[in-house]
């Protein structure tokens, strides 16, 4: 049904709004295969009018119109990517004419304001940059700074979701991978053993773990399956044993641990 189709998504800013929204609500169409072209920072009626011609010209030669996800602002770029033959779903429209009657005023028709440069901003680069120099356990001194830290063998997930909390909101989140020497001392390592309310552990299964290695360093030791099972399996037993809540992120997506974990452990955003 949807072969040779294209999404756009279009903004006057990053386009960023225009993309979450769009690929959330297309993802509950199974067996979708759409073309996928972000379109940011349409922000004068010349560009708009290039947008309308790519927009058209797709139309033609995928012989259906496109979806057009927008978070336009500007009145007069609205009204030039109104002529576009295509699907066009207006995602501030469906909500800020609601908001302006709820609350009794106009919306200011700013653009830039949920992406722009303030002290929340600083603030999150300033958690990125404590989550890259604390990653992996690099360095240790300033671990209790952190609002979180994430425990759990090489490789399930540590980075990416510490990088993500500190990028999306702003919280200071370190990493520490459990390694055989860990297991062999039975015992947390003493750099964590001061930061128990603060520990969160990620486990994954086994198989999984094996691909992801695999892809790293074929034909390991690392990547065997057998080594894989033996390091979860002591993990697991290590956090059980201090009385540290895990979570098993073998389906999850990046988004998916970080909200739960903010769920799981009530840190503020």
């Amino acid at each position: 049904m949807n072969k040779n189709r294209t999404a756009f998504f279009i903004s006057d800013r990053t386009g960023l709004t225009a993309e979450t929204l769009g690929r959330s609500l297309l993802s509950q169409f199974d067996g979708s295969d759409i073309k996928r072209v972000t379109l940011p920072y349409l922000d004068s009626a010349d560009k708009a009018r290039d947008a309308v011609a790519l927009i058209n010209a797709t139309a033609h030669a995928d012989g259906r119109r496109p979806l057009l996800f927008s978070t336009l602002i500007l009145p007069e770029v609205r009204e030039i990517i109104a002529l576009s033959d295509a699907l066009i779903l207006d995602l501030f429209e469906m909500f800020i004419a609601p908001l302006e009657a709820e609350l009794g005023t106009p919306s200011s028709h700013a653009i830039g304001r949920s992406h722009g440069v303030g002290a929340s901003y600083a603030a999150r680069m300033d958690a990125v940059n404590y989550a890259l120099s604390h990653d992996d356990g690099g360095i240790t001194r300033e671990l209790p700074r952190a609002d979180i830290v994430l425990i759990g063998v090489s490789r399930c997930g540590k980075t990416p979701t510490s990088l993500y909390l500190a990028l999306q909101f702003g919280i200071y989140a370190a990493n520490y991978p459990l390694v055989p020497e860990d297991f062999a001392a039975e015992a947390l390592p003493a750099a964590l053993q001061p930061l128990r309310g603060k520990l969160h552990g990620l486990t994954i299964r086994p198989e999984r773990l094996q691909q992801i290695r695999a892809e790293r360093a074929p034909d390991s030791r690392y990547a065997s399956l057998e080594n894989c099972r033996h390091e979860v399996r002591q993990a697991e037993i290590m956090m059980q044993h201090a009385g540290i809540s895990y979570l098993d992120v073998t389906t999850m997506s990046v988004e998916e641990i970080a909200t739960t974990i903010l769920h799981q452990t009530g840190l503020k955003r």
